[in-house]
């Protein structure tokens, strides 16, 4: 699928999710009606380019099939979320476009191992529900530091002038081994500590988030690195158009799951505070083992 390139008049918006459960898919809640605000709100993408938490590899690398399959990866769940399917088509002529836009940085063009996975389908589905829209998904190489992310996230602001969208998704914080059954719309202290200071950098200092790492709470927010990680490609991204980003949404789930959106440069309405939280986790498993 070959789309002409044009540069926009506008840059094209971008976005950092907080993604939750698996089941926010298959739910309407004030988290999902914010990723539905956010989709009406921009212009229609030539592509999306996705960063998601669940593709996290040692290797850059986009994804480059005509026809990405929409992949189900997360387990405990009920089958209906497993029937769900996301047809976007690829576009396999923006894997050059990201490699001269990351260049000197190595990008592999991964034709048949990935797809859409749940970091980036979950979301979609409510923001950009026809699956009409190209998406291919960027890796997040686990072999490279913070800094690193958010350098490479800086180069993507080429392709937004091209009307390509670029949204991460994950959570600012998320620890599943931590989760509280007793706290669905709540948040442990070391939580609200950890995702407030993110909001204050990504507000005020975009170019300082990975600082974070040396935030006393960051080990209870980020045991592992790939749900962080999205986040700074969106604060690199704003980083280098020298404008902060806006929180979409904010709120937790579980204790340990924060659900805080960003976005940069998308003007959405406000969704009503008192709206259902997130939705709930998998109970067939502990959630650390359901991969969400």
């Amino acid at each position: 699928m070959s789309i002409p390139t044009t540069v926009a008049a506008r840059p094209m918006p971008a976005a950092f999710l907080g993604h939750g459960s698996p089941m926010n898919a298959l739910e309407r809640n004030r988290f999902t009606e914010a990723w539905r605000a956010f989709g009406a709100a921009v212009p229609r993408p030539r592509a999306i380019l996705a960063v998601s938490a669940h593709w996290y590899v040692n290797a850059t690398a986009v994804t480059a099939m005509a026809r990405p399959r929409t992949i189900h990866d997360f387990y405990g769940f009920p089958q209906a979320l497993f029937d769900v399917q996301y047809p976007a088509p690829g576009l396999p002529d923006l894997v050059d476009e990201v490699a001269d836009a990351v260049s000197p940085d190595h990008v592999g063009a991964d034709v048949d191992g990935w797809g859409i996975d749940h970091g980036t389908w979950s979301v979609l589905v409510h923001a950009f529900p026809e699956a009409d829209i190209p998406v291919v998904q960027l890796s997040i190489d686990a072999r490279k530091p913070p800094e690193w992310h958010l350098a490479l996230g800086a180069k993507l602001a080429a392709l937004r002038e091209r009307g390509v969208l670029v949204v991460g998704s994950g959570n600012v914080v998320h620890n599943l081994r931590a989760i509280d059954w007793q706290q669905p719309d709540g948040a442990f202290d070391w939580a609200r500590r950890f995702d407030e200071h993110a909001r204050q950098l990504m507000l005020e200092r975009p170019h300082d988030v990975p600082s974070l790492g040396s935030h006393p709470d960051f080990r209870l927010a980020v045991p592992t690195p790939d749900h962080f990680l999205p986040l700074l490609y969106v604060a690199g991204l704003s980083a280098a158009a020298g404008r902060p980003a806006e929180v979409l949404v904010d709120g937790y789930a579980y204790g340990s799951l924060s659900m805080t959106a960003y976005t940069l440069d998308a003007r959405c309405p406000e969704t009503a505070a008192d709206a259902p939280g997130a939705a709930p986790l998998a109970t067939g498993l502990p959630p650390e083992d359901a991969n969400v």
